[in-house]
């Protein structure tokens, strides 16, 4: 046996031990390359062969730029979307949300159609005219969808596909009618209008501001009501105990 073989043997039973005295299943990121050949001093080239052996076996993962981790890998990749909606939460979608429709909103005003501005304005009626928290969402994500539609980027629209399905899960439908109080709707029609304004003006900067404003606006909307369950369950426990 070589002196690679002997060192990454030695570093693989180290790495074994270091994983053994973790003292949970949850994910936990392992110090550096650089670290762990120092502690058990052994050459890099070791110490990475002993890692591919434990990722061949499932006990470790690797993230691009972030490091090497144990415990279980949080699951991606080709996930139906409903298994999706169980490991994110509404402020996860808030901040995706918050990142990809201004740029859809500049790129629709900058695209925009009459026959564009008309939808949208149809869109935006039904929205202002539903009477319930069922209609609401429904003419609210045709509003955003048609936006993103207008932009004209697939891989845009595909990701706002698999956002508006995530908002749809049953799983998330008291949450999202708890956050839609009539006080709310009646901003996101001003909001909508705004953001529609801009979009019949052609004005892309004005666009994407107004759907970052109204973005923004709902992502604090969520977070309280969060903080509103939050406190609730804390007092339901208080009055257990």
């Amino acid at each position: 046996m070589n002196d690679l073989s002997q060192n990454s043997d030695f570093a693989l039973e180290q790495l074994r031990t270091l994983l053994a005295d973790q003292t949970s299943d949850q994910e936990h990121r392992l110090p550096s390359e650089r670290e762990l050949a120092a502690r058990f001093n052994v050459s890099r080239r070791a110490l990475r062969a002993a890692l591919d052996i434990l990722e061949n076996e499932g006990q470790i993962w690797r993230r691009q730029g972030q490091g090497t981790f144990s415990g279980e890998r949080r699951p991606t990749g080709n996930m139906p979307v409903n298994q999706i909606a169980t490991f994110t939460n509404p402020i996860e979608v808030m901040d995706v949300r918050i990142e990809i429709e201004p740029a859809l909103a500049r790129m629709a005003a900058a695209r925009a159609t009459p026959a564009l501005i008309e939808q949208l304005e149809k869109l935006a009626q039904k929205a202002e005219q539903a009477d319930d928290v069922a209609s609401w969402e429904k003419w609210d994500s045709a509003f955003h969808s048609k936006i993103a539609d207008a932009s004209g980027n697939q891989l845009f629209i595909a990701i706002m596909s698999i956002i508006d399905e995530i908002r749809r899960n049953n799983a998330w439908q008291q949450f999202r009618t708890r956050v839609r109080s009539t006080g709310r709707n009646s901003l996101s029609v001003t909001q909508h209008n705004a953001i529609l304004d801009a979009i019949r003006r052609f004005h892309p900067l004005d666009a994407e501001e107004a759907m970052r404003t109204h973005l923004i606006s709902l992502r604090e909307a969520v977070i309280e009501e969060i903080g509103g369950v939050a406190r609730a369950q804390s007092r339901q426990t208080s009055q257990t105990n």
